[in-house]
């Protein structure tokens, strides 16, 4: 240590120490932060703008369209490269930054890291009240920022210069943290973003990241073992922690030793190959018959990087109320949930740990034989459910028709609406940690900012894979905009846009829950006169991309090997039916609250229905 030092500006400080930050991963050295995505206002134009600029080579900046697809394509990139590296977004002050809050929100359910650096209001209140400042009368130092409080794991905001010096580490070790992983948010003051201070130089020297391994308690795994060894029909849970913390192999490892049955989340699908004999589905209300069948009759749940929300539980009513849980998770918050009997830690230790204290035991092999069997049935009813032809055109149609075609490195990407139980259902795995389906915030507008996210990551390491994104008509209209940024940046993307007239999934849900059709579909819009399709080959040819509309699963077929063979971000539009081809199989309970009291007796008699199930739920233990 000296007492050198380097006078900067706050922006130019905070870009400086960014580029100086890697990481170790598998050996090599890369940059951790993998640069940004910006949108320029003047609350981050003049001094965040004029410090991106002298570094612009070695952290890039995508143009956004929207700050909101920024937050989204910021997470995607972090989850392709499971949490290791991260984005950054720039925003300005007002409605800039405030686009970013459902990015957070998003990023946070799901425990991804984001950098949000954002504009904020002068910190001498001189010119105030300034364009797009919100007053707060008796509280003038809260404002816009201090909402994102609630969807930040880490919040700042820089006052002086020297804050940065400690904000910045801890934002970092915030977003590496396997336990407190989320976005971090910094408010930049305008006048401070341009404030100077002398730096010391150490501080943007080179350093290098490894991401912290927690090993379990030793007294924790030997109850979970105790358990565990007693247990004559145990079930592992699979959730997206398993690849975060790189331990697939030794999930898998773990469940071949011990002869016990896999089960995968939703954000744990691609934890199994498809052909496994132990992977026996995805489980909960957008899962398989299979393994639900399996969690239902299991003693012991061995839960593995799981925060085990509703779509997962089933609403808590997946498995027995005499069922034991043990959690294997890096957050303590997630580990004891429902009682579980926790063990805190991460998962590759963990599991390792827990092997060990386990030798010599196997699940008896009639369990297992009976989880495979089950499976096999599943097996047989998603072979006919994408098949096509036999019914009309259907999202379990797409996916299998993408499956059969798709390299095996390929990465699908799926957020809200009916795909994502449609993909989670059917789809094949053919690879370890190439799905991604965005179900913890269920967030529209994912699938094509989230797409343009996981292809800049993609092409860092797998340039010659495609990102495929399964998109319905909704969220194509909420947010599309990152198709032309795809083509701007040349970062391909397969995108299927699978045309159901409306919000067809809610309007489903509504049905099955006796009502009629109301505001979902155009056609049961009682506001819109005369209801006409929107020409979406023509809205993404306008965008620069290649545009194709297709009939059927066989022209979707040909159409996606035009598309593998493209050099550019192509489109492909196909209408599918908004009542027939659903997966009816494969779902357990779920909880959304119905009317109590209603004038309509099909209501009252869906009512009763979904309130006799509730019997089966676990009432927080």
């Amino acid at each position: 240590m000296t007492d050198k030092t380097i006078r900067l500006t706050t922006a130019q400080a905070i870009i400086r120490y960014l580029n100086a930050q890697f990481i170790e991963i598998d050996g090599a050295r890369v940059r951790l932060c993998g640069g940004g995505f910006g949108i320029f206002g003047h609350g981050n134009v003049t001094c965040l703008g004029e410090a991106l600029f002298d570094l612009k080579d070695t952290l890039p900046l995508y143009r956004g369209q929207n700050e909101q697809s920024m937050g989204f394509a910021a997470a995607a990139y972090a989850k392709y490269h499971l949490r290791q590296r991260f984005m950054f977004c720039t925003a300005s002050a007002g409605p800039g930054t405030s686009n970013l809050m459902t990015a957070a929100a998003l990023a946070h359910t799901n425990r991804l890291p984001i950098l949000m650096l954002c504009g904020d209001t002068f910190l001498t209140r001189l010119p105030d009240p300034v364009l797009q400042q919100i007053e707060h009368y008796g509280n003038p130092a809260y404002g816009l920022n201090d909402g994102f409080r609630a969807v930040s794991r880490y919040w700042d905001r820089i006052t002086h210069p020297a804050q940065v010096i400690q904000s910045l580490p801890a934002a970092i070790a915030t977003m590496l943290d396997p336990a407190d992983c989320g976005p971090a948010f910094i408010a930049l003051p305008q006048d401070v973003q341009g404030w100077a201070y002398d730096y010391p130089a150490v501080l943007f020297e080179e350093k290098t990241h490894r991401i912290r391994r927690q090993t379990p308690d030793p007294d924790e795994i030997a109850d979970a073992a105790a358990l565990l060894r007693a247990a004559e029909r145990p079930v592992i849970i699979a959730g997206g922690g398993v690849q975060y913390s790189r331990a697939v192999a030794e999930v898998t490892a773990f469940a071949e030793v011990h002869n016990i049955p896999v089960i995968e989340t939703i954000a744990g699908r691609a934890n199994l190959h498809d052909t496994h004999p132990l992977n026996i589905g995805p489980v909960g209300v957008t899962g398989s018959d299979s393994a639900n069948a399996v969690a239902e009759a299991a003693d012991v749940i061995l839960s593995v990087g799981s925060r085990l929300q509703d779509f997962t539980t089933g609403s808590w009513t997946a498995f027995a109320k005499d069922a034991r849980i043990v959690s294997l998770n890096a957050a303590r918050h997630d580990a004891g949930k429902h009682m579980s009997l926790p063990v805190v830690g991460d998962a590759k230790l963990g599991i390792a740990a827990l092997g060990n204290a386990l030798a010599g035991y196997k699940a008896p092999e009639s369990w297992a034989e009976f989880a495979k069997a089950e499976r096999q049935k599943w097996n047989a009813y998603v072979a006919e459910n994408v098949k096509p032809g036999n019914r009309p055109n259907s999202y379990a149609q797409a996916v299998g028709v993408v499956n059969a075609l798709c390299d095996k490195r390929d990465r699908v990407v799926a957020a809200a609406g009916g795909l994502p139980a449609e993909v989670t259902a059917n789809w094949r795995t053919l690879d370890i940690g190439t799905v991604d389906v965005e179900f913890g915030f269920s967030c529209m507008g994912y699938e094509v900012s989230g797409g343009w996210g996981a292809r800049i990551a993609q092409s860092e390491k797998e340039p010659d894979q495609d990102t495929i994104v399964f998109c319905g008509d909704g969220s194509y209209l909420l947010m599309n905009s990152d198709i032309y940024s795809s083509v701007l940046t040349q970062k391909k993307m397969i995108v299927l846009v699978l045309d159901n007239g409306g919000f067809a999934v809610i309007n489903k849900l509504q049905n099955n829950t006796g009502n009629q059709s109301f505001n979902n579909l155009f056609e049961d819009t009682p506001t819109i006169p005369d209801a006409f399709a929107v020409d979406f080959v023509a809205h993404a040819a306008s965008m620069g991309a290649h545009a194709v509309r297709v009939d059927n699963p066989a022209e979707l077929g040909e159409a996606f090997k035009a598309a593998k063979a493209a050099d550019k971000t192509t489109v492909i539009v196909m209408n599918v039916d908004a009542y027939e081809g659903w997966t009816t199989q494969g779902h357990t309970w779920w909880e959304v609250g119905t009317p109590e009291v209603s004038d309509h007796a099909s209501v009252r008699e869906k009512h009763a229905e979904i309130e006799a199930t509730r019997a089966r739920q676990r009432r927080g233990v």
